[in-house]
């Protein structure tokens, strides 16, 4: 690869992260309703976090302080997102964004996989592939939400404190 395209795969990569700073920014804020706001607060704020610092410091993927912070939110994340799909599996749950658990293992499922994908670029952001997935990902809950919120009748079985949050 020659430098050219180094700076654009890296430049694609930080807006990514930027992107999904965002994202999770605003998944932080709309926890405020929420009966346990401040376990999904810090839950979606170290993403916020660690994809911000990505973006303003394309190393910060090898900090060992950042990488022993994503590591234990992965391992926390996939362990609740073990247990609440299991939850929706056993009650043969069919639409599970319809139902608090299964918004609430989405949303880690994605944490988990951006964060991962995030420790992986620490090999420098690598390949079409790896940029391809990443933009995908950042698209995907951008597009998402975007439809949730636009569509009332989605929204009208949610809890209040879903439907007041923005």
């Amino acid at each position: 690869m020659d430098k050219w395209e180094v700076d654009c795969f890296s430049l694609v990569w930080r807006t990514c992260n930027v992107l999904m700073a965002l994202f999770f920014s605003l998944a932080t804020y709309v926890q405020k309703n929420d009966p346990d706001a401040a376990l999904w607060m810090v839950g979606y704020g170290i993403p916020a976090a660690s994809c911000l610092l990505i973006s303003i410091k394309g190393n910060a993927t090898d900090i060992v302080l950042w990488r022993r912070l994503v590591d234990l939110h992965i391992l926390v994340s996939t362990s609740i997102a073990t247990l609440l799909g299991w939850t929706l599996l056993r009650r043969q749950s069919e639409n599970i964004l319809q139902q608090e658990e299964g918004r609430e293992f989405c949303g880690l499922v994605l944490i988990v996989i951006w964060l991962l994908l995030c420790r992986m670029s620490r090999r420098k952001v690598g390949g079409v592939i790896h940029l391809f997935t990443a933009v995908t990902i950042t698209l995907f809950p951008l597009v998402m939400w975007l439809y949730y919120y636009v569509n009332d009748d989605l929204r009208a079985s949610w809890p209040s404190h879903c439907k007041t949050a923005l």
